[in-house]
Order: C-alpha cells, then sequence, then structure tokens
C-alpha cells in the first residue's frame, strides 16, 4: 500500500475550489506576493489537523521529507503538522534529531507565515532549548525572510520556558527589518514576554519604541493598559 498516495489523496479528495482561490489571494501567491507561484487545494486547517493526525505514523520520515517539498501549500503544512506530532511524541532523541534536521533541511519548503508559525517553535525550538543558539542568529541575518522568521519564532518556545535572552537578542537584530511579516512576529515575540514578564518586556520597549516600527510596536503592546499603550504609540514613555 502507497501511504503517500493515499494521503495527497485524502487531502485533495477533500479540496474545494472556491476556497482554493480565496487562500491564495489570503497568502498572496499572486506575482509580486510573499506566496508568489503557491498552489491550494482548498482545504481547511481542521480538516489537515485531521488527516494528519490519521497518518503521521503511518507515514516514514522519508516519506515526509518528500511530501514537504510539495508544491500543494496544504500537503507541505499538513506534512508540517505530522513532523511536529512526530516530534513531541517521540521519547528517542534520536528521532528527535532527525526531525530536527529533515526540518532545516527543508527550510525553504516552509515557506509561508503558517508553515512557519505551525511548526517553528515546536520543532527547531523544542530541539534548540538546551543547546547553543547560535544558529538562530544565522538564520536571522540570512536575508532570507522565511528563515528570519523561523528564527524569531522558534524563540516562542523559549519564552514559555520563561527564557527570554535570545528573543531580545534576535528582536534587536530584525528591529528594523523592512518586512512586515517580521515586524508582527517581532512585535508577536515581545508581546508574549510581557505577557510573563511585563517589566521586561516594558523595559526594552523603552529603549527602542521610538525607532521600531509601527505594526511591531502595536503588535508589542496589544496588551498593555490602554493608558499605556497610548504613552507608546505618542511617544510619552
Amino acid at each position: 500500500m502507497d501511504m503517500k498516495h493515499d494521503f495527497i489523496h485524502s487531502l485533495q479528495s477533500r479540496g474545494n475550489l472556491g476556497s482554493a482561490d480565496s487562500h491564495a489571494k489570503f497568502f498572496k501567491s499572486y506575482p509580486g506576493g510573499y506566496g508568489e507561484g503557491d498552489k491550494f487545494w482548498g482545504i481547511s486547517v481542521p480538516t489537515q489537523r485531521s488527516i494528519g493526525k490519521h497518518y503521521y505514523r503511518l507515514l516514514s520520515l522519508e516519506d515526509m521529507s518528500e511530501l514537504i517539498h510539495h508544491e500543494v501549500h496544504e500537503v507541505r503544512l499538513t506534512t508540517l503538522m505530522m513532523l511536529v506530532s512526530r516530534f513531541e511524541k517521540s521519547k528517542d532523541e534520536k528521532e528527535k534529531e532527525a526531525i530536527a534536521k529533515l526540518y532545516l533541511d527543508n527550510l525553504e519548503y516552509v515557506n509561508n507565515w503558517d508553515l512557519v508559525d505551525s511548526s517553528a517553535h515546536h520543532i527547531l525550538g523544542a530541539w534548540l532549548l538546551d543547546k547553543p543558539h547560535t544558529l538562530l542568529f544565522e538564520l536571522a541575518k540570512s536575508d532570507h525572510l522565511w528563515k528570519q522568521r523561523v528564527a524569531m519564532i522558534s524563540c516562542y518556545h523559549f519564552i514559555r520556558k520563561n527564557r527570554y535572552a535570545t528573543t531580545l537578542e534576535l528582536a534587536e537584530l530584525l528591529l528594523h527589518h523592512k518586512h512586515d511579516l517580521i515586524h508582527k512576529a517581532v512585535g508577536w515575540m515581545l508581546r508574549e514576554i510581557g505577557n510573563r514578564d511585563y517589566a521586561t518586556e516594558y523595559t526594552f520597549l523603552k529603549q527602542h519604541y521610538h525607532t521600531m516600527p509601527r505594526t511591531m510596536l502595536r503588535y508589542a503592546i496589544e496588551k498593555f493598559d490602554e493608558d499605556v499603550r497610548q504613552d507608546f504609540l505618542k511617544g510619552r514613555v
């Protein structure tokens, strides 16, 4: 039995042409968009999760390393969901290392924000927690949009463990990035720090808010009290 074929058929059979067109516009797959050239079948995320839950033990890592190259967005996303499940449920450090390596070897196919956000902190962040974080700084300096977002979002795992240093260093490194998808990622991670340690985020923002992009600042202060938000937005801090 060809499990890869069954998996792809299970996804494709649940496609919807109208949704596919909407997804293509939403993820900017038009010429000049950040998702230029991507293809969609129009499958909901809950459906993808359900299919991934069924297949993640039936498919080998070799199968997944091929599937992550697929031209259709939902195939790549569901494959990443399966890799996350395999990683999180594995008690074998060698298997976890193999999954992390597979992920890193195929970062060029983790090429939209939903693909990054559903995988980076679950796999790369978790794998690097107690290891050197040098790789994340290499990704952040790569001048590659999705690798840079992977670096930033991977920090979410550290933040959940109340470890903030790498996130703050990367935020400072990416502070003046030109793309709003990095502005949003940095602002989001700063906000997550603030949810756990208000003083740490406040101190960082007080130092940098005058020069950071407006979108980044708005994301970072979203959960602040309104009077504090206005102080930041109006330059009164």
